[in-house]
C-alpha cells in the first residue's frame, strides 16, 4: 500500500489490523483457551470487499494495460472482487477468441499473485441484434482448467 501512495496511517491501520488477534468461544458454561487468528478478514467481514478491491486494483490496472499491449480490444468492469470482460465484434468466433484469451491471462495473473478462480461461477452473455433465434457457440474454457460457458439467456 505504501508503494501506491496511500497515507502511511491507512497502510499502518491494515497491518497491524491483521496482527496479534485472539478469539476464543464460549458455549454455555464452557470457556475454550485464546487461538490466534491472524488469517485474514473473513468474506462476511465489513472489511473484506475493501481489501479486496485494493489487492485487486493493481492487478487489474496490469492486466489491462497488458490486453491493451497483446491488441485485445476487452473492456474490465470491476465490481468489488467480480470482474466483467466485454468485448464487441461482429463475428461472434472472434467475440469468444478475445474473451478466451483474456480468461488465459487472468488466470495466470491471478495465479501467480496467490489467487484462485472460481471456475464454477464464470459466466459468459452474448447480447444480438437479431431478431429470431439466437445461438452462440459455446466458449471453451477447458484448455485453461475453466469450464464449457454456454450462453447465458438471462442476465
Amino acid at each position: 500500500m505504501a508503494k501506491t501512495g496511500f497515507n502511511p496511517k491507512i497502510s499502518n491501520f491494515f497491518k497491524n489490523y491483521l496482527v496479534g488477534r485472539k478469539t476464543k468461544y464460549l458455549w454455555n458454561s464452557f470457556s475454550s483457551p485464546y487461538y490466534n487468528v491472524d488469517v485474514g478478514v473473513g468474506q462476511g467481514s465489513a472489511l473484506s470487499p475493501i481489501l479486496s478491491v485494493l489487492y485487486l486494483s493493481p492487478i487489474f490496472y496490469i492486466l489491462e494495460n497488458h490486453l491493451k499491449n497483446l491488441k485485445i480490444p476487452i473492456l474490465l468492469l470491476s465490481f468489488m472482487d467480480n470482474g466483467l470482460f466485454i468485448t464487441q465484434h461482429k463475428s461472434i468466433s472472434i467475440s469468444n477468441a478475445n474473451l478466451f484469451y483474456s480468461y488465459n491471462v487472468i488466470s495466470s495473473f491471478l495465479t501467480r499473485f496467490g489467487l484462485v478462480i472460481e471456475h464454477s461461477k464464470t459466466e459468459v452473455f452474448h447480447f444480438s441484434r437479431l431478431h429470431g433465434i439466437f445461438n452462440p457457440p459455446p466458449l471453451d474454457l477447458t484448455t485453461l482448467g475453466g469450464p464449457i460457458l454456454l450462453s447465458k439467456t438471462t442476465w
